[in-house]
Order: C-alpha cells, then sequence, then structure tokens
C-alpha cells in the first residue's frame, strides 16, 4: 500500500524573518553557517545560526527575493527569540530585521505539484511574485517550497494534509530545528554538512572554530538518523540503549505520524549507539526505536 506525497499543503508551522538592505546577504554571511555572499538570484541556503560554542540555535532556508531583499524561512516558535538575538548583530551594518510572518504565504509542494526542471536541493526558480525552493525529496518524491506575498493566489493544485507534509520533513532527514533541542546540538550532530548546510570554505561566524574542529579533527560522534517508533514521542525526550538505560545516547529531534501507522522521528545519536542498535526513546518503560536507511549520503561517505 502507497501514500503518494502528492499535493500542496499550507505551512502554519514556519514564519519568515526578512533582512533588507544593502548589506542584507552580506550581515547574514557573517553570522550563518551559509555563504550569502556569493548567493544567486537562482539558489537557496540552508543554515544555521549557532551559539558561541557552535551549537544551533535556529536553522533557515534563506533565498533573495531582490540584491537587498533576503527572506529566512524557520520554526515559528523560534522566531521571535532568533529575531531579537540577530538583530543584536547588526550594529553598523545596512540591514533591517524584521518578523514578515504576516507578509507571505507558505506552501509545501510534493510529487506532481512540484514545477518540473531543475529540481535539484537548494535550487530556486521565480513565477511571477512567487519563490519556488527544491528540498531533499522524501519517500522517493520530489518537494518544493512556495514562498509568496500573502495577497497573490495559492499554488493551484490538489490539497496535501499539512501531517503528511511534516512527515515528509522527517524523511527527507534534513531537520528544522524547533524550541525544545535549542543549543543541543552542533550543525553535524543534524548531518547538516552533509545537506548543504554548513560552508567550511567561507570567513568567520560565530561558533565556526567548533564546526571546523569537529569536522577535520574527528571528534563527531553523533549523527543524524530517520527512526520508527510505535508511539508518539516528545521532541527533546532522550534515546537509550537497552544496554545502559542510566545514560542516554540520543535526542529526538523532530517527530511526526507515519501514514502507515506509528511515527516516524529524526533521532540525533552516539554513532556506536546506532551501531549496536537496540534503541529505546525513555529509560523507563521506553518505547523501542528501530532505525531506518538515511536517504542521503553523508559526507564521510562520499
Amino acid at each position: 500500500m502507497t501514500y503518494p506525497l502528492n499535493g500542496i499543503a499550507p505551512l502554519s508551522h514556519l514564519g519568515v524573518i526578512r533582512v533588507e538592505g544593502e548589506d542584507a546577504a552580506k550581515f547574514l554571511h557573517g553570522q550563518l553557517t551559509q555563504d550569502f555572499a556569493l548567493l544567486g538570484m537562482d539558489q537557496a541556503r540552508l543554515a544555521a545560526f549557532l551559539s558561541a560554542k557552535g551549537r544551533m540555535q535556529a536553522s533557515f532556508i534563506g533565498f533573495k527575493r531582490s540584491a537587498t531583499d533576503v527572506l529566512l524561512i524557520c520554526s515559528r516558535d523560534l522566531l521571535p527569540p532568533t529575531l531579537k538575538r540577530l538583530s543584536m548583530f547588526v550594529l553598523r551594518a545596512k540591514a533591517k530585521l524584521t518578523d514578515a510572518t504576516n507578509d507571505f504565504a507558505l506552501y509545501g509542494l510534493a510529487g506532481n505539484a512540484v514545477p518540473s526542471g531543475s529540481q535539484t536541493a537548494w535550487s530556486k526558480a521565480d513565477t511571477g511574485n512567487a519563490s519556488v525552493v527544491h528540498l531533499y525529496p522524501a519517500d522517493g518524491q520530489p518537494r518544493a517550497l512556495w514562498v509568496a506575498p500573502a495577497a497573490d493566489p495559492a499554488p493551484a493544485g490538489p490539497a496535501l494534509d499539512e501531517a503528511l507534509w511534516r512527515w515528509s520533513e522527517v524523511k527527507s532527514g534534513v531537520a528544522t530545528l524547533t524550541t525544545p533541542v535549542v543549543e543541543a546540538f552542533v550543525p553535524q550532530m543534524l548531518n547538516y554538512e552533509s545537506v548543504g548546510g554548513v560552508n567550511f570554505k567561507k570567513g568567520c561566524y560565530p561558533g565556526q572554530e567548533v564546526v571546523a574542529r569537529s569536522q577535520f579533527r574527528g571528534t563527531l560522534k553523533r549523527r543524524a538518523y530517520i527512526a520508527h517508533v510505535a508511539a508518539d514521542v516528545a521532541v527533546g525526550a532522550e534515546v537509550f540503549s537497552t544496554q545502559d538505560l542510566e545514560q542516554p545516547c540520543g535526542t529526538v529531534v523532530q517527530v511526526a505520524p507515519a501514514p502507515g501507522g506509528g511515527f516516524d522521528t529524526i533521532v540525533s545519536l552516539q554513532i556506536s549507539a546506532a551501531q549496536e542498535g537496540s534503541l529505546q526513546v525513555g529509560a523507563a518503560d521506553g518505547v523501542a526505536l528501530s532505525l531506518q536507511p538515511l536517504p542521503y549520503p553523508l559526507l564521510e561517505d562520499i
């Protein structure tokens, strides 16, 4: 039995930070893990905003609407504190940051609803006033993010339940940070270096030294994995190996109901625990966790 990811879903869980001004891209380049200085109009960026200790405070999909207008799409629950933190760094830069969530409509496109043409992840195409950002596929289906002014008509196509879209986010293996797991991970613990979320050649940004050290000194001990559980689990819940119920070996990052029953989740795990298997969420009365194949290769495997 198949559960086609096909159609168009409104994305109420995401918000928009708008960065306007002649230094907009330059400012973001100095704050985030990805290159915004060389960001073309036909590209988007997956990026993280880190603490000085290299821990993720927010994740974004960012792209330009014009040379002086950049939009950052993030989890709506993280938007207010992230906007406040990022704004503290503007100083003399000619850039103004605002919450533009109400100014734009966001839709997820899946399957046949995704425009034909290049479907390379993080490529962008503009259609009228709308920007279409191609994402990583899920369950073998192409996916894209549609962002347009709120007053514009919605994209045409069959309706897709937003819950199915959220499941597609999990199945893509590309995690979106939310409040329960703020400052829990360096980017590599969510595989961000393998899905286009980190540029190791760009200049300084907060937390850069920690990220570089994790990558080049072989100190990385955690990775993101996709897993299935029979019962609902909470984002931020601890994962344990059944061999050691005293010490957690991972964290639940993102969860969505699976169309075939149960729940699929992205978990960040110690690599050694993932290789040993026999995992559960929670120590007492734990829910068994079964790992599934990642849909993309990790950077060290490429």
